[in-house]
């Protein structure tokens, strides 16, 4: 039997290249990518919602590093080939040592990210609905997250203050404890049994507000107390199965405590639950289909998405300390590699001065086209199927995501 993603009658053909033709006068992208996509790529990405549940925008966090520069969101994700982004930001980078920091670098990050939007001509995406409507106009959109809920301070009214700036996507933990905990994080010292009783009220507010929850960084004891606790499908936004370990002996031990096994992959989708595959252990895009591939002989093709934990725009890095110092209440956060995937680069070379493969679009050495294009490629040399590249591409994070924020 011949394969189903290469038998492409005439008919396919000339409907793929009518679709590609269609998406190219719809969606201006840069002229070098024309020649170089396939027409069954190009319909495919036309016809999806390809969305990255886990990508980084960086913008300043404090008053003394306003305005910050302007950054080009909607000409990122044009050239990606994404209909949109789960954009995020975490607090933690730098220290946290004094009540309010956390907050107010919240409050602050959220202002920035809604000039940047207003001036590039995108609204956040609040539901389903909104996901619908910016891809029938062809416009982009994201989905406002954040990593990490150290803006909380223990206050579980923030919330809901968060959901009324547009908060639509919740990553509970990061590196770092919170000042007030909220359960353990997978690269530290277990300590609270799992999820906290804030942990727990968190999950049940999101699900009572509308908001994704996102248990990435989580301990498998927390992550079962999430499940357990969740109403809704939860989402792992940034993963890969740790069976996939890639080429380079630094980076795996590294990352090996940032993968997801077998048996807590299948406790996710058991419960109706997404997991995003990153870029990251994958150096070709062939590699991080394969990756996928893994992932999805697992679960299953109707639970697995992308979430690069990759960066739309430049990287954008303060002035100040990376150290990863002491919390409030004397809480560590711990020494923290300079180069792990989300953090400050260790003097990078890549073509924008930052790590090679910390870009979206630049994710891979010798990458011609936009991100979407190169993997929706990969996946059909993989062998993935037009309508399972749908479903991971954007059509399974949607699923849950409507789930998420239905309420009532």
């Amino acid at each position: 039997m011949k394969n189903k993603t290469t038998e492409w009658t005439r008919r396919d053909f000339l409907t793929a290249f009518a679709a590609a033709s269609a998406a190219f006068t719809l969606h201006p992208f840069a002229s070098w990518a024309i020649d170089d996509i396939d027409p069954r790529v190009a319909a495919i990405v036309a016809a999806t919602i390809g969305i990255d549940t886990h990508n980084h925008i960086d913008v300043p966090l404090t008053k003394a590093e306003l305005p910050g520069p302007d950054i080009d969101i909607a000409g990122e994700m044009k050239r990606s080939g994404l209909s949109a982004i789960c954009m995020t930001f975490a607090l933690d980078y730098q220290r946290l040592d004094q009540p309010g920091q956390a907050y107010e670098r919240f409050i602050i990050g959220l202002a920035v990210m809604s000039q940047q939007l207003e001036r590039n001509g995108i609204k956040r995406a609040l539901n389903f609905s909104d996901l619908q409507a910016a891809h029938k106009k062809h416009q982009p959109t994201v989905i406002q997250s954040i990593e990490g809920c150290h803006f909380l301070e223990g206050q579980l009214s923030r919330v809901a203050e968060a959901y009324k700036l547009g908060l639509r996507h919740l990553t509970l933990l990061h590196d770092s404890d919170a000042s007030v905990p909220l359960g353990d994080v997978y690269t530290n010292p277990p300590k609270y049994n799992g999820l906290t009783q804030l942990g727990i009220d968190v999950v049940k507010e999101c699900n009572r507000l509308g908001i994704l929850v996102d248990m990435a960084h989580a301990s498998t004891d927390t992550l079962k107390a999430a499940i357990k606790t969740s109403t809704k499908p939860i989402i792992i936004s940034h993963t890969g199965l740790d069976t996939q370990l890639g080429q380079n002996p630094f980076m795996a031990k590294m990352m090996r405590p940032r993968l997801i096994s077998k048996e807590n992959a299948k406790l996710v989708a058991d419960a109706g639950g997404v997991i995003g595959v990153w870029t990251h252990l994958a150096d070709t895009p062939l590699e991080y289909a394969k990756n996928i591939r893994a992932l999805v002989d697992v679960v299953g093709a109707d639970h697995v998405c992308i979430g690069t934990d990759t960066k739309l725009t430049p990287p954008y890095r303060p002035p100040g300390d990376f150290g990863f110092g002491p919390k409030p209440q004397g809480n560590p956060q711990g020494d923290k590699p300079a180069n792990r995937p989300d953090g400050p680069p260790p003097n990078g070379k890549g073509p924008n001065g930052g790590r090679p493969g910390e870009r979206i679009n630049e994710a891979w050495e010798g990458q011609k086209t936009g991100f979407y294009y190169a993997v929706v490629d990969a996946l059909l040399k993989t062998g993935f199927t037009k309508d399972e590249i749908t479903k991971i591409g954007g059509a399974n994070f949607c699923r849950i995501f409507d789930a998420a924020t239905k309420v009532g």
